[in-house]
């Protein structure tokens, strides 16, 4: 067996080309944050997410049996990188647009996924996708029996309709450009009150824009300034019993499927988020004599802190790398590996970040510098796409507690 993380000539032809379009384009996004709303900042992207997606890029994220140019989450994971580390905004609409179609793409029938996804398909245009998850009140539990709440969004099965009616929160650009809604929203909603949770919930895919999506204020997150994330209600959504994705009841494993999909690519996110603040902390290092005779880097200090920045930084890239890989090859070690590699990912990036504070010094508080600024986005990694406490810890605790667990499958080399 060998071992091998060199890139193949396309993988490196996708890596440069995605880092050239970021620096030429997407760098532009950033001054949207300096807006005064959410909703301001959200729709100054529109320019940009517009050439994202006249460039082809999301065309990229969709596989090719689907009618995309996508080939595996390893090359997601080059393209996230690049974008991410450059303005994680835009490339979070992008990304969440892609979460919003992966309950077609996972669970959508031949037919639906020829009726639903050409929008996406087209290298024009704005299209949006929403996965319709979170609610107010929380969704960590959202497989909970009674007395417990879990999912409260409900579904009824009207004549040849399915009528929706529930909140939602958190859920990327769901509302759309114009508060209407996103072209898709992947809805996930109880769709049988009576049924235990593995079999009550369901997904169902609601068109856009629909006059039954009420917006009620969008999120004014801390990072990810210029990303919408809105809190909204759904009354009396109408959607057409075709619209169900995969099988009534089997919403919960469909939420899961996708979200061990994405967790792999938090673990990038934060890879790209260290390496632009790496960037600037040793420059800064290298030119900064902050009052002495030598560049802050000759000092031991300086030095030791860089190093430990720049390990963490290749390990999290290669742990996430390798659960990609897995998740593309369909290991049985992919759902633990995919998951250690969000938790780490996103928990080390907050702290190798708040570490380059350190080195950088008083001047990394000024609006000016970037640590600041990434340092915001990335408090979000380890609470969103699932968060590490509620759910992605218990996910391993689960697969821990299996009868058949093997802990050394993960590394290849099972009993």
């Amino acid at each position: 067996m060998a071992i091998d993380f060199t890139l193949t000539a396309q993988q490196r032809d996708l890596q440069l080309a995605a880092r050239k379009f970021a620096r030429e384009v997407l760098t532009s996004a950033g001054a949207a944050e300096s807006l005064a709303t959410p909703e301001e900042r959200f729709l100054a992207t529109r320019p940009i997410y517009e050439a994202m997606v006249g460039a082809g890029y999301l065309r990229k994220c969709i596989p090719a049996p689907a009618g995309g140019e996508n080939t595996g989450l390893v090359d997601m994971a080059i393209l996230a990188e690049e974008f991410y580390s450059v303005n994680p905004s835009v490339t979070l609409t992008m990304l969440g647009t892609v979460l919003g179609l992966l309950p077609i793409l996972f669970g959508g029938t031949p037919e639906q996924c020829g009726r639903l996804l050409p929008p996406f398909l087209k290298k024009h245009g704005t299209p949006l996708a929403a996965f319709c998850f979170s609610e107010p009140g929380g969704s960590a539990n959202a497989d909970s029996p009674p007395p417990g709440d879990g999912v409260r969004t409900t579904a009824q099965h009207i004549g040849d309709d399915w009528v929706i009616n529930g909140r939602k929160k958190w859920t990327s650009s769901a509302t759309g450009w114009n508060r209407k809604g996103a072209d898709i929203l992947s809805v996930v909603c109880r769709t049988d009150p009576n049924a235990t949770p593995d079999k009550a919930i369901s997904v169902i895919a609601v068109e856009g824009p629909s006059s039954g999506i009420v917006f009620e204020r969008a999120i004014n997150t801390i990072g990810h300034r210029a990303h919408l994330v809105p809190q909204f209600s759904l009354q009396n959504v109408v959607a057409p019993h075709s619209n169900l994705l995969g099988h009534e009841g089997g919403g919960l494993a469909l939420t899961a499927t996708a979200f061990t999909a994405t967790a792999a690519l938090v673990g990038i996110f934060g890879v790209a988020l260290m390496r632009a603040a790496f960037d600037f902390a040793l420059r800064f290092a290298r030119t900064e004599k902050r009052g002495g005779v030598h560049p802050i880097i000759q000092h031991q200090a300086v030095g030791y802190a860089l190093a430990d920045a720049k390990t963490a930084i290749e390990a999290a890239r290669y742990l996430s790398w390798r659960a990609c890989h897995a998740l593309d090859i369909q290991s049985p070690a992919a759902e633990e590996l995919a998951v250690q590699a969000k938790i780490y990912g996103s928990e080390t990036a907050v702290r190798v970040i708040t570490d380059l504070v350190r080195v950088v010094g008083i001047e990394s508080y000024d609006h000016d510098a970037p640590l600041g600024r990434l340092l915001q986005d990335a408090l979000a990694l380890p609470i969103f796409d699932g968060g590490n406490m509620g759910i992605r810890r218990r996910q391993l605790h689960t697969i821990f507690m299996r009868p058949d667990y093997d802990h050394l499958a993960a590394s290849g080399a099972a009993a």
